[in-house]
């Protein structure tokens, strides 16, 4: 072996030794947050049962929420209603273009403010929106009502 290719070995590979040690750190940052477990969301107290009527009413509350390194504490809204004594919750977003709607005790509809979709009661969508609105998952203990993960409307087909 001539002394050209020992140095051109030698220095090859304390130059990937170096950069391993940068870029290993780099990669374990950017990858760990995937592999953590995923955890359910927590329940929230929103309201009184007591409070529940057949008329849809807005609740706001707040969730703990972490993003990978970033922890925040959003303060997030429901419209909240009981049909046949059973308690749902809605997402206040319109599923056209996202914007909140609202509860028109007039037409006894959701509308949204943006392009007038409509939706019924229940979150089903009338016109413009592509799907229902969005629904939390509802429990009820001691007397309170408390939310948990949102997922597809199931109380409309």
């Amino acid at each position: 072996m001539s002394r050209r290719q020992f140095l051109s070995y030698t220095l090859g590979g304390a130059g990937a030794f170096m950069s391993a040690g940068i870029l290993v750190p780099m990669l374990r940052f950017s990858v760990d947050p995937i592999l953590q477990p995923k955890q359910k969301g927590a329940w929230v107290k929103v309201a009184a049962e007591s409070d529940i009527t057949e008329e849809p009413k807005s609740v706001t509350f707040t969730v703990h929420q972490v993003d990978g390194w970033y922890e925040s504490d959003p303060t997030m809204t429901a419209w909240i209603a009981k049909k046949d004594g059973k308690i749902f919750a809605l997402s206040p977003i319109c599923k056209h273009l996202g914007c909140t709607i609202n509860w028109s005790a007039n037409n006894n509809q959701y509308i949204c403010p943006c392009h007038n979709a409509h939706y019924t009661k229940e979150g089903k969508n009338l016109t413009v929106a592509p799907s229902p609105l969005d629904e939390y998952d509802v429990k009820v203990e001691n007397g309170f009502v408390y939310l948990g993960e949102l997922h597809a409307n199931t109380l409309v087909k």
